[in-house]
């Protein structure tokens, strides 16, 4: 790793939340930490605290999450969330100034583009498994986002 790549990955750490990252490659290691507060705790909890302290986890994770769970459920049973297949930054555009993909009421069909998801300065486009109508965009444009956190909430066709 050169240290273009090592600022790379700072500049990416710091603005994700997260609180530490490893590499290990054959003949180099590296452990970056932040002392930041995460951006998003209850996303970082939920993937150390199973790992490292499994009974506070069970304790207090499942009782607040499954009472707001199930009346969202209920409410929302016909429509299909997209979600984040990556860690990244969540962009609605394409750039600055550009218009975004989709918006709110839009028609979407499968293989639309949705979004675009940064990591490690790639930008990746995120494209639609379903067709339907755009009802609810969980993302404010240019946040972080974590593998698996809802995007969008499609009403399929």
């Amino acid at each position: 790793m050169d240290i273009k790549q090592i600022q790379d990955l700072i500049k990416f750490v710091s603005k994700s939340g997260v609180n530490e990252v490893s590499i290990e490659e054959q003949d180099f290691k590296i452990t970056i930490k932040t002392n930041q507060e995460p951006t998003y705790v209850t996303a970082t909890v939920p993937a150390v605290a199973p790992i490292a302290a499994p009974q506070v986890a069970q304790a207090a994770a499942p009782a607040p999450v499954a009472s707001p769970a199930a009346p969202a459920a209920n409410a929302d049973a016909n429509l299909i969330t997209i979600k984040s297949p990556m860690i990244g930054t969540f962009y609605r555009s394409a750039g600055p100034g550009k218009p975004s993909f989709i918006n709110i009421g839009d028609d979407i069909n499968t293989g639309s583009v949705l979004c675009i998801v940064e990591a490690m300065k790639l930008f990746n486009e995120i494209e639609s498994e379903v067709s339907g109508k755009i009802v609810k965009i969980l993302v404010e444009d240019a946040q972080p986002v974590e593998f698996d956190q809802p995007l969008f909430l499609v009403e399929p066709k």
